[in-house]
């Protein structure tokens, strides 16, 4: 009898669940997905925002309950960056070619630039450095696109800042993980649940917040770059 046999089946009917809260995060980057061609971006980020809460709770849930050895044959790895690429990359990728930010043709180069770069991230078995850094610009292209589509800057500077990450995927230099990294975690947790409660208040104001909201913003993200860029220097 394999290991996988001798569980029960109420233990492997619980680990598949676990395994369809992960997939179901591809269900809200869809509903995402239309709210972008529909060019509602606030409801697209309110989405995304769902299926991040997901990707957030499924790794804990999956080791807590051995998903992995309850259910061998299927990998959460692989499932997870599925969802992942549809939500980080793809999506907002397609946003930002539909935002007006960068002008056509210009826009559709750098939508494919994203989508190339990150799905090259994804396959990198690299991407995490031993203290649990990320190695390379960490295709967040949903963060980017939310600082992106609330600065509406002009479009050689949003044309800029995708140009540099794109490049900076491929280039060793550590990015924060926010609940790995074990080095500033309390500082860093408690930053991460203020960008939280800054997000939604960007989102309250339909991605157009006061001043003191967008410049809290900004000073959180110097925070987070500041910190990998710490890293790879020391």
């Amino acid at each position: 009898m394999t290991q996988a046999a001798e569980h029960s089946a109420a233990k492997r009917a619980g680990a598949f669940a676990i395994h369809i809260l992960t997939a179901s995060g591809v269900a809200f980057g869809l509903l995402a997905l239309l709210a972008a061609h529909e060019r509602r971006f606030t409801a697209m980020f309110l989405w995304l925002g769902i299926a991040l809460f997901i990707d957030g709770i499924d790794g804990p849930l999956a080791r807590r309950f051995n998903v992995k050895e309850v259910l061998p044959h299927w990998s959460g790895e692989t499932l997870d960056l599925v969802v992942d690429y549809l939500n980080y990359v793809m999506v907002p990728a397609y946003a930002l070619v539909l935002s007006g930010l960068i002008p056509v043709p210009l826009s559709y180069v750098a939508g494919a630039a994203i989508v190339v770069t990150g799905a090259l991230y994804f396959a990198d078995t690299r991407m995490k450095t031993g203290d649990a850094y990320f190695r390379g610009f960490p295709a967040v292209w949903n963060v980017v696109a939310f600082y992106l589509l609330i600065g509406k800057p002009p479009p050689e500077i949003a044309l800029g800042v995708i140009t540099v990450l794109c490049v900076l995927t491929f280039v060793p230099v550590s990015f924060l993980h926010p609940f790995r990294v074990k080095r500033l975690r309390f500082i860093t947790l408690a930053l991460l649940a203020a960008w939280t409660a800054l997000a939604a208040v960007a989102l309250a104001y339909d991605l157009s917040p006061p001043q003191a909201v967008w410049l809290a913003l900004m000073v959180i993200a110097v925070y987070f770059l500041g910190a990998g860029i710490l890293r790879t220097r020391i």
